[in-house]
């Protein structure tokens, strides 16, 4: 089955086009549709064998929970206790950022299948800006289930193509709409009943940002961001291995990895391009693309090309076809949403390697 293309470019024809991607929805079909963070696929978040499919499709662990995503705040009665309501944080938080790039986790009502929660008693909840993704949530009357539209593991999409590229013929039909703005997955927060804040995962949000926003409501504080394998998850993207290329990804935090031979390098500026290809080359190793996140150190510029730029990377590197090639990336400075970056980029790095190329 080829994946239906559904294209939407401007809030005019989001409208338009939303009612098609939305009947497949409510049949129990699957859709890829933009945000403002990754392109995500979606499924009705009340449907347990459509939401089966999205594992299906992605190839992914049931351990690992999904997102509701609504379009109205409204939405949150359908999916939150009464209790978990009642919590002032999710006002506070949800004034200040939604729509937007955040996650919250409180607990779920029993209506919400076991499989969006990975069998736990919370569910994460996001009111996404991008309009596309608003007109689909709208049009199909209903919250909409969507992790990212990748296969498990692997780079997230932020473009039409990069979707395809993974699941063309896993899905029913991809929405494009206006591109992804920020480029990276969601920062994600659980409100637990009693004690502060837990920030699960870095992501557009800046922790600094939420911090402040909490400083008189209990704090906020960050939580270990890995589990045993098997074991289910409080949030998406908290495996040790995540967001990773089919290349090998490696850090080089001090020194340029001895071992390699073939590569290409990604660095956070173009000062530290020039180092990390200075390192490569008096290593011996052959560098055959070389990329900077952005010209000058700018985290926000950075997030929105990371998955993009690892793209083409990985791409390049296909295409040479060298068994024994790797991707050697410098670490991205923490701080701000920079934290967000190194962290996909230590996930990425984090699959077992296998000498190159699988």
């Amino acid at each position: 089955m080829i994946t239906e293309r559904l294209r939407a470019r401007t809030a005019h024809s989001a409208a338009e086009s939303a009612p098609r991607a939305a009947e497949i929805i409510r049949a129990g079909g699957l859709v890829a549709f933009p945000t403002e963070t990754v392109y995500g696929l979606g499924a009705n978040a009340f449907d347990a064998p459509a939401v089966a499919r999205i594992f299906e499709a992605k190839g992914r662990p049931t351990f690992d929970p999904l997102i509701v995503h609504i379009a109205d705040r409204g939405d949150l009665m359908h999916l939150f206790t009464a209790k978990a309501r009642s919590d002032q944080r999710i006002d506070l938080l949800a004034e200040r950022f939604w729509p937007g790039a955040l996650t919250i986790v409180a607990e779920a009502r029993p209506e919400v299948p076991g499989l969006v929660r990975a069998g736990l008693g919370t569910v994460g909840v996001r009111l996404p800006r991008h309009e596309t993704a608003l007109a689909l949530i709208r049009a199909a009357g209903t919250p909409i289930a969507a992790p990212s539209a990748n296969r498990f593991g692997r780079l997230s999409p932020t473009t039409p193509e990069h979707v395809l590229q993974q699941l063309d013929g896993r899905i029913d039909a991809i929405l494009i709409g206006e591109a992804t703005e920020i480029g990276i997955e969601s920062s994600v927060i659980a409100l637990d009943v009693d004690g502060p804040a837990r920030l699960l995962r870095h992501g557009g949000i800046p922790q600094e940002d939420l911090a402040h926003v909490l400083r008189d409501h209990g704090g906020l504080v960050t939580t270990p961001s890995t589990a045993h394998p098997g074991v289910p998850l409080p949030a998406p993207g908290m495996t040790e291995s995540h967001y990773a290329p089919v290349v090998p990804l490696l850090l080089a935090t001090r020194e340029f990895p001895a071992h390699v031979r073939d590569c290409a390098l990604l660095a956070p500026d173009l000062d530290g391009l020039s180092r990390l290809v200075r390192l490569g080359n008096e290593s011996g190793a052959v560098v055959h693309t070389a990329v900077a996140l952005s010209d000058a150190l700018d985290p926000v510029r950075a997030a929105a090309h990371l998955f993009e730029r690892l793209h083409e990377l990985e791409s390049t590197l296909l295409e040479l076809n060298l068994p024994a090639a790797h991707i050697v990336a410098a670490p991205y400075p923490e701080g701000g949403l920079g934290s967000a970056i190194a962290d996909r980029l230590q996930r990425a790095a984090a699959r077992p390697q296998r000498g190159g190329i699988a």
